[in-house]
């Protein structure tokens, strides 16, 4: 009877892990399905709605409520929005735009609060504008947070001004991302000597870290390496170990003694 008890629950245990692995495939498939409509109906919310109500404040609002038009008018917003922002970039390369967006440069610049806001932003963007390399331009190897403990992080740039000044040593800026989330993580600045140069990509980084190092891009051919739990991982019970036989000492002296 404890046989069957303890057949039936190894039968419950490997279902319930079958369909755990169905359920987490299933988010698998989902989730990029999902994130696409969340970002569209964000746009059609945060920004269709209130640009349909512009470009379409002469319609009938009992014909503009019909859910059929007001998706269409909400799309078609949001695309016009798209557009209108290209001209601007294209418009800003020539004379007329420049001129107009130095007006509204000079403009911003006399309102208290906006100013700084508006500065600190412009700043950061003509910082990355200006680069005409990734941010990222090569995947590192280096000993954090202790001795012989391995991190990954990317190069991003060489430090200059006081950091250089100050250490004397040829500084390059390096970040480091956390794991599964990498648009957190840390800046460190470290001698170049200190620094290993891998051949990964920059796409191959970032599925090793986010995979939490569950994707191993292969150098050569950049494909997944398939890896392989140990048995005892994938939850197998260990071996049960045979218990040594008695010594022929004991054995002797465990036998019934023959009566005389």
């Amino acid at each position: 009877m404890p046989i069957v008890i303890l057949g039936s629950y190894s039968d419950l245990s490997t279902m319930f892990r079958s369909l755990r692995n169905a359920f987490i495939t299933g988010i698998v498939v989902v989730l990029p399905l999902g994130v696409t409509i969340i970002i569209i109906n964000f746009l059609l919310e945060r920004l269709g709605k209130p640009a349909s109500n512009f470009f379409f404040w002469y319609l009938d609002p009992s014909w503009r409520s019909m859910p059929a038009i007001k998706f269409g008018l909400e799309a078609i917003s949001v695309l016009v929005v798209f557009l209108l922002i290209t001209l601007l970039g294209y418009g800003s390369r020539f004379v007329l735009g420049r001129l107009i967006l130095s007006g509204l440069e000079q403009l911003l610049d006399r309102v208290p609060f906006i100013n700084a806001v508006y500065r600190t932003v412009k700043q950061i963007v003509d910082t990355f504008g200006r680069q005409k390399k990734a941010i990222f331009q090569e995947v590192v190897l280096i000993e954090y947070p202790r001795k012989r403990c391995y991190a990954l992080g990317f190069l991003t740039s060489t430090a200059s001004g006081e950091t250089q000044e100050v250490t004397g040593e040829h500084i390059v800026n390096v970040f480091v991302p956390t794991t599964p989330n990498p648009t957190s993580g840390f800046l460190l600045m470290l001698p170049e000597e200190d620094i290993q140069r891998l051949e990964m990509s920059i796409t191959d980084g970032m599925k090793l870290i986010i995979s939490g190092g569950a994707v191993v891009p292969n150098p050569k051919t950049g494909q997944p390496v398939p890896i392989e739990n140990p048995k005892q991982a994938e939850g197998s019970a260990p071996a049960t170990a045979e218990a040594p036989e008695a010594p022929e000492a004991t054995k002797a002296s465990e036998a019934p003694a023959d009566h005389v």
